[in-house]
């Protein structure tokens, strides 16, 4: 099956990269100063799993010819907009799109854009970055992907998509419950976006302030309550799991928004925290927290577009 990567980037460039070293027909959707640095030097991976470099096809937006099988969107979510406009070219009508991007926007927005058909559900676990030289690093040695039918089936197109992006390196699931699996990662992911962007530290930095302990549960409890209204409640083990890991002592963990924040990089604000906090008004869920952090990156990236 023909496989588009729209993005080269963190994300985009390790899963695809390992499609490609495992024999698979992948393209990377990229912009011209990407394509060139490519082209130049590679898509380099560097990894516990194994370091790669790779000689990939790209290809440009104005350049697309024909409709792929398998779109995979692993884009920021600031750059969501323009890639939808970019990959029109490459759906047909037989298309599949595996969004990995964080939260729910993208699912509206495909819709929108392209109709339910091709629009399937996705979840990538991974923790990578771009380096200085725009090599892909792999920071921990987790790497899955979870997909599926967003009604929860099991179609003969998404088992052609698992067979396609199995046994190339990286776990693969093909999901049922895949809707579900999404707003439990925009759980963990706006809860500790916020908790960290909100109070400028690491989780064990947090952790070590008089009641810091105390202050992970209640982003979590605004956050989960936003996700049970929509239909989505997350079970009481990812919510024990997600106050474990924003409690623990001495952490030096913090997600890639507080992270991009601390180089100042642009954040993911609108996607993963505003939306969370539209969601809960419009179900009357009060979420204090989430505004707040929410409004402190908006300040942030107005000061970034007016340097």
């Amino acid at each position: 099956m023909r496989i588009l990567i729209v993005g080269a980037g963190a994300t985009g460039g390790y899963f695809g990269g390992r499609l490609l070293e495992a024999g698979r027909d992948v393209t990377f959707l990229v912009r011209p100063g990407r394509a060139e640095q490519i082209r130049r030097d590679g898509l380099v991976i560097v990894s516990p799993h194994g370091d790669v470099t790779l000689a990939p096809k790209t290809v440009l937006a104005s350049e697309i010819a024909q409709p792929f099988d398998i779109v995979i969107l692993a884009v920021k979510a600031y750059a969501l907009e323009q890639a939808l406009a970019d990959l029109k070219p490459a759906i047909g009508p037989a298309t599949m799109i595996v969004p990995l991007l964080n939260g729910m926007r993208q699912v509206d927005l495909l819709v929108r854009d392209f109709g339910e058909a091709p629009v399937l559900g996705g979840v990538c676990i991974v923790a990578t970055m771009l380096d200085a030289q725009n090599r892909v690093v792999q920071l921990a040695g987790m790497q899955e992907l979870k997909y599926g039918e967003r009604d929860g089936s099991t179609s003969d197109r998404v088992r052609r998509l698992h067979d396609a992006l199995s046994g190339a390196g990286f776990e693969t699931t093909l999901s049922t419950t895949i809707l579900q699996e999404m707003w439990e990662k925009w759980v963990m992911l706006a809860t500790a976006g916020a908790l960290t962007c909100l109070l400028r530290g690491t989780v064990g930095e947090i952790e070590a302030l008089p009641n810091g302990a105390d202050l992970p549960p209640r982003f979590l409890a605004e956050t989960a309550a936003v996700a049970a209204a929509a239909g989505y409640p997350p079970p009481e083990a990812v919510l024990a799991r997600t106050r474990t890991m924003l409690m623990a002592k001495g952490s030096p963990w913090a997600p890639s928004m507080y992270r991009d924040l601390q180089v100042n990089a642009p954040v993911e604000v609108e996607q993963i925290l505003a939306d969370m906090a539209l969601r809960g008004a419009r179900s009357g869920i009060a979420t204090p927290l989430l505004d707040a952090a929410t409004a402190q990156l908006r300040i942030y990236q107005a000061r970034r577009a007016a340097a």
